[in-house]
């Protein structure tokens, strides 16, 4: 069996994205994922390739693993490809997914429904359009002249669009939606495709915007905060070509609230599978790809599931959660480490522990990105001219960089600097940002300590086990030990990360309540001194959840924002950055829109 690459070339692909920096394909029929394995084989074998490959498609009933590497196992060029498809290919409930490959430079984003209805979720433009899921016998449910005004939604002046099957109608809705047939040069006689243009006969109401940045265009980027967020940002934008500079007050990276040396992924769960929940599960996606393709497993992050407590009637699952949904959180059982009590737990298998400043550290460490740290940064100066250009200045006005692009990504900072940054009275922006003070403990595992399996949430978070050096200071290398985590306090308006004694008390008590076996073996490590703390201080939104992208553009045209992560940066640091790239660069976006819309920074300014 060997794939026919009509659909590639029906599209006058790989030539047609030769130079170009981004290039995206829709797809309305996944199916076992074949068009998107010779796709992405063709973006790696073409040395003119775009520096990002988006591939957006539709699939009503995703095919499970097993059957997935099935299709692909008679075409052996393919299975390498396949088996990383493979890897990311659980967890797919209803709605858009995205799934991302060579270190983020090929997106594949996925809706689970059909094509109708999933394009409404999403915002895009193709630049090639494979049409597939159709039989002249037996057209799929929902391909209606509908579908096609959607396809013709998401198509610029010139789109090609690439169709084996011939659906009664298909040619005269085509027509009507604007596309009109054009020859196909150089495909076999029998390959059976038949090939159209996007070329409407009126303006499309959507027209392809620029994207940046472009060949001999400005593409410095400055980005303030080398936390999570700002780490995110600076990844995310660099993968796109811009020249970043990454700075921050603090003399190391990751010296705020991302300097926890372990942090706890586990979704959200809700009875009504709200907006934080579904938030929850394509972030934690997100930094999950992330860490498997830089990180150290076992080192530096760990996906060895979460058991979540329950002590009241929240947290539970949503009714008739479906099998998919298995794999993020199911009600535990005692194979889970489930403890004799009264409340019933959940196993969130998508759940784990990771470090932070390893993640910042790897992050930071991608071509295109400078880190300047301990810099004195006071306030944002626009500079005359008719494009927007920003200079960052000390408070004596002295320019530490200038760019075209600034991102604030330095937590409830961003809000002050924000401020100052409006001392002439021309700008009214502003951002209702919460400090959070947060204090933990961990320490080394001492001998016989009664620890659980895995990690426990519920009241506050345990970690049992991760590896960590015994001396703070010392030099990389040394041998590591087991430690343990506690956290966390959370205290409101509170930005002072000073250690209170009375925290690691409060913090023993919460440990009682969540794991008593465990308190009981830990208790002496907080009596006598011998947890270690740290604290650091998030900041929250109004409505808890993060404020992404452009605060006015009328008033602050180039400066964008990353902040409000709350005590769930990073399960939102990596998702948000990518949002904010793909609202930039007009792209496919990583989860649908109306939750990215429920994330625009924008949102609480007055209108």
């Amino acid at each position: 069996m060997q794939i026919q690459p009509s659909f590639l070339h029906g599209c006058g692909l790989p030539q047609a994205w030769a130079g170009r920096p981004q290039w995206c394909v829709l797809e309305t029929s996944f199916g076992a994922g074949l068009n998107f394995l010779k796709t992405w084989q063709a973006w790696k074998a073409d040395p003119a390739r775009p520096r990002i490959l988006h591939f957006a498609a539709c699939e009503p009933f995703p095919l499970s693993r097993g059957d997935l590497l099935k299709a692909a196992s008679a075409l052996p060029e393919l299975l390498p490809l396949a088996q990383e498809l493979f890897a990311q290919w659980q967890g797919l409930l209803h709605g858009l997914h995205r799934l991302s490959f060579e270190d983020g430079h090929v997106l594949l984003s996925l809706g689970v429904g059909n094509a109708q209805d999933m394009l409404k979720l999403q915002t895009l433009t193709a630049d090639s359009i494979f049409l597939n899921g159709l039989t002249p016998q037996h057209p799929a449910p929902g391909w209606e002249l509908n579908t096609l005004k959607a396809v013709a939604r998401c198509s610029r002046r010139g789109t090609r669009l690439a169709f084996r099957e011939l659906a009664p109608g298909m040619l005269e809705g085509l027509k009507h939606c604007g596309f009109e047939l054009i020859k196909s040069p150089g495909l076999p006689a029998d390959a059976h495709m038949l090939q159209a243009l996007f070329n409407p006969g009126w303006e499309p109401k959507t027209p392809r915007q620029v994207t940046r940045p472009l060949p001999g265009a400005d593409v410095r980027c400055v980005v303030i905060g080398a936390g999570l967020a700002g780490a995110s940002c600076a990844a995310s934008l660099a993968r796109r070509g811009w020249q970043v500079t990454v700075l921050d007050a603090r003399k190391t990276v990751a010296a705020g609230a991302s300097g926890l040396p372990a942090g706890m992924l586990a979704p959200h769960v809700s009875p009504d599978d709200s907006v934080l929940s579904r938030l929850s599960r394509q972030g934690l996606r997100a930094t999950w790809q992330t860490a498997r393709s830089q990180l150290r497993e076992g080192l530096d992050w760990q996906a060895c599931g979460v058991l979540q407590r329950r002590f009241d009637s929240s947290g539970a699952l949503p009714p008739d959660w479906p099998e998919a949904g298995e794999c993020w959180s199911r009600m535990a059982t005692a194979a889970d480490g489930v403890m004799p009590a009264p409340d019933s737990a959940l196993w969130h298998g998508a759940g784990g522990w990771i470090k932070p400043a390893k993640l910042v550290q790897t992050l930071l460490s991608g071509a295109g990105i400078r880190t300047c740290l301990g810099v004195n940064i006071d306030r944002l100066q626009r500079m005359p001219g008719l494009e927007p250009r920003w200079q960052v200045q000390t408070a004596s006005g002295q320019c530490i960089a200038e760019a075209t692009l600034v991102v604030l990504a330095v937590g409830f900072d961003s809000a002050a600097l924000l401020k100052s940054s409006q001392m002439d009275g021309s700008l009214t922006t502003a951002m209702p940002l919460q400090a959070i003070r947060g204090q933990l403990a961990w320490g080394a595992v001492p001998r016989d300590a009664t620890l659980p399996a895995s990690p426990v949430n519920g009241d506050g978070s345990f970690i049992p086990s991760f590896p960590a050096p015994l001396d703070l200071a010392s030099e990389p290398g040394q041998e590591l030990a087991s430690h343990w985590l506690m956290g966390a306090t959370f205290e409101r308006d509170a930005a002072n990360g000073d250690i209170k004694n009375e925290d690691q008390m409060a913090l023993l008590g919460r440990l009682r309540h969540l794991l008593p076996a465990t308190a009981a073996s830990l208790a002496p490590e907080f009596e006598h001194g011998q947890a270690r703390a740290w604290a650091g201080v998030r900041c929250a939104s109004p409505d808890h959840l993060p404020l992404v992208g452009a605060l006015d553009e009328s008033t602050l045209p180039g400066v964008h924002v990353c902040t409000a992560l709350g005590s769930r940066g990073l399960t939102f640091a990596v998702l948000c950055a990518e949002l904010l790239a793909a609202w930039l660069h007009h792209e496919p976006l990583p989860l649908e829109k109306r939750l990215a819309d429920s994330l625009r920074a924008s949102r609480f300014q007055k209108i």
